[in-house]
């Protein structure tokens, strides 16, 4: 990935809201219509082009309702997208973390992991000096722990290819962000 931050906010900034928002959410549609007409590739800095398809083919919003539901919504959810539910943690530590790091209100529930990446871009985009050691930590604490758990169930729990190929696409893009948070930090 190019180790321009500005893509680092992006990528985490559409991976969450895509996890975080149902499809048929109205602030998600210009998303999926990129995605739909093939034009998110031309922004996205990762090298991710055949993933990038697989979700094109599949994300129209009345088709991806139905998985997201069953995916991540309710008590009835395939698989919980809260971090305490994968880890000995609770919601608070979360919330804790991003007030400390200077977000006034951050999205409840704070451990959902839509909300975690959507923090991901906040911070980059607000964070004052220390950003390099507040995403390091979010990634470290907060998100990495569990991610890879959260993802791999995802993929096998989704009925539509998006969310497969979403669950592989950002366990990509999870390793080549925490790579540039490294690269970032040593220099």
């Amino acid at each position: 990935m190019d180790n321009n931050m500005n893509d680092f906010s992006m990528v985490c900034r559409v991976l969450g809201t895509l996890f975080y928002r149902p499809p048929q959410d109205s602030l998600l549609a210009p998303l999926l219509v990129l995605i739909r007409e093939g034009k998110l590739a031309e922004y996205w800095p990762l090298e991710q082009g055949a993933l990038l398809e697989r979700l094109r083919g599949d994300s129209r919003p009345e088709v991806l309702a139905d998985d997201y539901a069953g995916l991540f919504v309710g008590d009835a959810a395939e698989v919980s997208p809260l971090r305490s539910a994968w880890l000995r943690t609770t919601e608070s530590e979360a919330r804790d973390f991003l007030q400390q790091a200077g977000m006034v209100s951050p999205a409840s529930p704070a451990d959902h992991f839509g909300a975690l990446l959507l923090a991901g871009s906040w911070l980059e985009d607000h964070a004052a000096a220390d950003e390099v050691l507040a995403l390091s930590r979010l990634f470290d604490v907060f998100l990495l722990p569990w991610s890879d758990g959260f993802l791999s169930k995802v993929e096998t729990s989704a009925r539509s290819d998006f969310y497969r190929a979403l669950a592989t696409m950002t366990r990509e893009a999870l390793q080549a962000l925490r790579e540039d948070l490294d690269d970032d930090g040593t220099r």
